[in-house]
């Protein structure tokens, strides 16, 4: 097992990252992850950043997280984290069904990275944590697992891959459906041709969303570090109607429904046509409630590349699916017929509507963390790594900079680097964000 050749002090305040962010990790060796070379004995330690209940108080996408990784053979959750005192015990009760050893509960995540003895960070905190966090995990030598969307920001998800690269990490991007055993039986035989030629790929989200209504600014409750929530993003007072799920809606915070939910399908369009960057973005959204949202309620967004093929997605955060509407999250068009997905299902049916052929597994969230675990003991190459799932988060964002900008009915891309090819100001001052200086990412 490769160990450490240095103490985290030389690199890490227990206090603060400003160090590490001003220039510290830049002369780093490679390699710092305690399990760069391990094995499939060797028992993997991790800590959990965010946990939050759900909408309606059952265990969040973090606790989730912390239990399949404590029900993987060799594994143990050391750490759980929330910012939010009333998460921290709830969680560890959830996660202590699954294992024996004693887990620490911690506020600041940061005393996750300062104990050498962890192999890897869980991130499932609002968007705006999920690229400065990957890239601080990775330059503490954590392997990284980070909820979709990878990134806040197109310019995070390049550090988040230069930090990759230069700490070899590995980093799993949360899109499970990548992990999906049935999804990726359709897709290989899409890719191998039985289906014919893919032409094009369709996808739609659906969601009876309530409006968030109008905040009030309050005092900070008790049990919030509010200070921590926000972190890398500038500090605002606290409104009554953000924590713990309408920050998604404010794009301080969040990617809207797009970067939300859209990345799932769009991860499964774009590995199923086999492309990377479009060539052409055309994004229209609207609000249909007038509260405080400022992301859109109904947006649609299309993706033309230079193959010839396309991705059209289509978010109705306010409408509930109906039988009227499409009945498959994902749609591929071939030359002989269509390839329908929905969960962990799919089946290919002629342009009669004959099923020819169907498939159906679990949910993908065992494999996907199994699959970073096999990937950090050498023994697998990731299903999602930062490489692919930041071109899939990518596309959401140039969706979303098109739509702001007032480019919705067509924004050029460079299709070799996904970089924008526009003179528009507002879109490329979207590319990137303000921090705070304590937890200001660099690379």
């Amino acid at each position: 097992m490769t160990v450490s050749r240095h103490t985290r002090r030389q690199f890490l305040s227990s206090t603060s990252i400003a160090a590490l962010t001003m220039g510290a990790a830049s002369s780093l060796p490679l390699g710092t992850s305690r399990l760069l070379a391990g094995s499939a004995n060797e028992r993997i330690r991790v800590g959990v950043m965010g946990t939050s209940r759900n909408s309606v108080g059952g265990d969040g996408r973090g606790t989730t997280l912390a239990t399949e990784f404590a029900k993987q053979p060799n594994t143990e959750v050391a750490y759980v984290c929330d910012v939010d005192s009333r998460n921290v015990g709830k969680a560890i009760e959830s996660v202590s069904q699954f294992q024996d050893q004693p887990i620490k509960g911690v506020t600041d995540f940061r005393r996750i990275l300062d104990d050498q003895s962890i192999d890897v960070l869980v991130i499932a905190t609002p968007d705006h944590w999920h690229g400065p966090a990957a890239i601080f995990g990775a330059q503490a030598g954590k392997h990284i697992y980070v909820e979709k969307p990878c990134c806040h920001n197109p310019a995070e998800g390049e550090m988040m891959l230069a930090a990759a690269t230069a700490h070899r990490t590995q980093m799993q991007v949360g899109t499970q459906r990548r992990s999906h055993p049935a999804l990726r039986d359709a897709i290989s035989r899409l890719h191998a041709g039985e289906f014919g030629k893919v032409l094009s790929a369709e996808c739609y989200y659906f969601n009876a969303r309530e409006t968030i209504g109008k905040g009030q600014s309050v005092a900070v409750p008790k049990w919030l570090d509010w200070k921590l929530w926000q972190g890398p993003a500038p500090s605002t007072d606290y409104r009554d109607n953000i924590v713990h799920y309408n920050w998604h809606w404010f794009w301080k915070w969040g990617t809207g429904e797009l970067g939300n939910n859209g990345v799932h399908t769009i991860d499964l369009c774009r590995w199923g046509l086999g492309v990377d960057y479009p060539q052409k973005v055309i994004s229209l959204g609207q609000q249909i409630l007038k509260d405080d949202q400022e992301t859109p309620d109904r947006h649609t967004a299309r993706y033309e590349f230079d193959n010839g093929t396309s991705i059209t997605w289509e978010g109705h955060s306010r409408e509930r699916r109906s039988k009227e509407h499409p009945q498959f999250e994902c749609r591929f068009k071939t030359e002989k017929g269509f390839l329908e997905t929905r969960g962990g299902t799919w089946k290919f049916t002629d342009f009669d509507g004959k099923v020819i052929h169907k498939g159906s597994g679990s949910g993908g969230n065992a494999e996907h963390v199994g699959n970073l675990l096999d990937a950090v003991r050498g023994d697998a190459e990731l299903f999602c790594p930062i490489t692919e799932g930041y071109k899939s988060t990518l596309l959401c964002h140039l969706g979303n900079i098109a739509h702001r900008a007032g480019l919705g009915e067509g924004m050029l891309v460079d299709s070799e680097t996904g970089k924008l090819k526009t003179d528009n100001e507002q879109a490329h001052s979207l590319w990137a964000r303000e921090y705070t200086q304590e937890f200001r990412p660099s690379v």
